[in-house]
């Protein structure tokens, strides 16, 4: 195993582990801040998931540097079902997040905006504001998107 084999190989885990996973928590958090009607919240939760899916791009770079410094006995090569199905299902998750995900957050913040939360006789918070954006819409595309992420791990450790 070479050093650069190692490096890449590191880089690419740590990545994956900072990156893709803030990637694929944060819009469950934002679904919290959407049932307490913080608008400002749900606005930088989504400009974070922004950042993150776009920097999930680095994880792909130091994959494909892995992968050119793999050892030849392994046979890794982008026609390797294992990584070209890993690529196909990384796309669909970054582009749902970029384009499904993280619209449908800001969409959520706006039509909070002025709203806050509502709270009830009881002193919880209503289900109204969450009702009102979208929480469904972002909690279904986050949670596929996350089970494509996972997917992507699956083939990643068990490379068939």
């Amino acid at each position: 195993m070479s050093v650069g084999s190692v490096i890449f190989d590191v880089l690419h885990v740590v990545a994956a582990v900072f990156i893709v996973g803030p990637m694929a928590i944060l819009p469950m958090t934002a679904m919290r801040a959407i049932r307490a009607g913080a608008s400002g919240q749900v606005r930088t939760l989504a400009a974070s998931t922004n950042i993150f899916s776009l920097l999930s791009l680095l994880v792909v770079i130091l994959g494909f540097g892995a992968m050119a410094f793999a050892d030849p006995k392994y046979h890794t090569t982008i026609a390797s079902t294992w990584i070209w199905l890993s690529i196909v299902l990384y796309v669909v998750a970054l582009a749902l997040t970029l384009f499904v995900l993280v619209p449908a957050m800001r969409r959520a913040a706006y039509g909070l905006d002025g709203e806050g939360a509502v709270v009830a006789e009881d002193g919880a918070a209503s289900a109204e504001p969450a009702a009102k954006s979208g929480y469904g819409a972002i909690a279904g595309v986050s949670g596929v998107s996350s089970l494509l992420l996972v997917a992507v791990v699956v083939l990643m450790v068990w490379k068939p």
